[in-house]
Order: C-alpha cells, then structure tokens, then sequence
C-alpha cells in the first residue's frame, strides 16, 4: 500500500508541477508564436531581397503606424511605461515595444539564413 500512495504522490506533485509550468508560460506563448511564425513560416531567402529593394521602407511605416494606433487604444493606467527604470511616455513605450517585436523578426531571419549557408 505504500508504494501505491507513493506513485499518488509522484503524480500528484507532477500535476501541480505541469500546473505551475503551464501558467508560468502561458502569457509567454505570443511570443513564442511570433518566434516560431519569423523562424520556420517566412523564406527569408525571398524575402531578403525585397526587403533590401525598398520593402523596409513599407515594414517600417506599418510599425509606425502600429505604434500610433496602439499608443490610442491601449495607454497605460498609470499614463507612462516603466522600461528599465526609466519613466516614459505612452507612445515611447509602444515604440520600443513595436521596434523589440521587429528586432526579433530580424534576428529570426538571420539566425535561418545564417544556417542555411553552411
């Protein structure tokens, strides 16, 4: 019999372990779409290019556009962002948000190049 409540235990602590896991990352998963999305769904081989022809121009207006239509929708309850320590504005804030998002795109793509020349 103690071996039967043992393996209850062991379950038990692993349920309440996937518990804790699973809300842990649950608000992180966004953004591990958006890795998975730049790294595996996008040919960076094609898109490369036309992004060097002028496309970055386009990649950079839409993000301006997102910030502005963001900073409207969604301001802070507080009225500025807390980023490093440092106090800034609403619209500060989702731009570095909005350029952090395109950062990564990026790096996403230079990570898939980068392994596909070798």
């Amino acid at each position: 019999m103690d071996l039967v409540n043992s393996l209850w235990n062991l379950m038990a602590a692993f349920g309440v372990f996937a518990w804790v896991l699973l809300t842990t990352l649950l608000p992180w998963l966004p953004l591990f779409a958006w890795i998975a999305f730049w790294l595996f769904a996008v040919n960076w081989k094609e898109l490369y290019p036309t992004l060097a022809r002028g496309g970055a121009i386009g990649v950079v207006l839409i993000a301006l556009l997102t910030v502005f239509v963001w900073g409207t929708l969604s301001p802070p309850a507080a009225g500025h962002h807390y980023l490093l320590g440092l106090h800034v504005t609403n619209l500060i804030g989702k731009l570095v948000y909005v350029s952090g998002l395109l950062i990564i795109a990026m790096l996403c793509g230079s990570v898939q190049l980068g392994s596909r020349r070798q």
